[in-house]
């Protein structure tokens, strides 16, 4: 029974290197090559293909007036939202302003005990 384990490394470089064209027939030899014409022809279609849609792309969002910045803006609204709806952002939100309440209610106290206390001096 063939054992079926994955080729490691050095198995893949010694596949990769090895010559297979001695082992096959010359009418093989081109159907692969007649193969190889065939789909290096359609992967430069393709390329070509995708550069103009790409081209058609701009051209649909500059008339729809949208260009880059337009777009960052929009990516960073979106985002900045999505962030703020976070149940993390949520809490931690609560927590400074409570923690903000809270400094300035201290503060104010501070502000209040300071000037009672020069009211205090400038009694005596």
């Amino acid at each position: 029974m063939l054992e079926t384990e994955p080729l490691q490394g050095t198995d893949e470089d010694a596949v990769a290197s090895a010559d297979f064209s001695s082992m096959l027939s010359e009418e093989e030899k081109e159907e692969l090559k007649a193969e190889l014409v065939q789909l290096e022809d359609e992967i430069t279609t393709l390329r070509q293909v995708l550069s103009a849609k790409e081209r058609h792309l701009v051209e649909i969002k500059q008339k729809l007036g949208m260009n880059l910045m337009n777009e960052l803006k929009q990516n960073f609204s979106k985002s900045w939202h999505d962030m703020q709806t976070t149940t993390a952002y949520k809490k931690t939100h609560e927590t400074l302003s409570h923690a903000g309440q809270k400094a300035t209610a201290a503060f104010s106290n501070v502000g209040t005990a300071i000037s009672k206390k020069f009211g205090d001096m400038r009694r005596k």
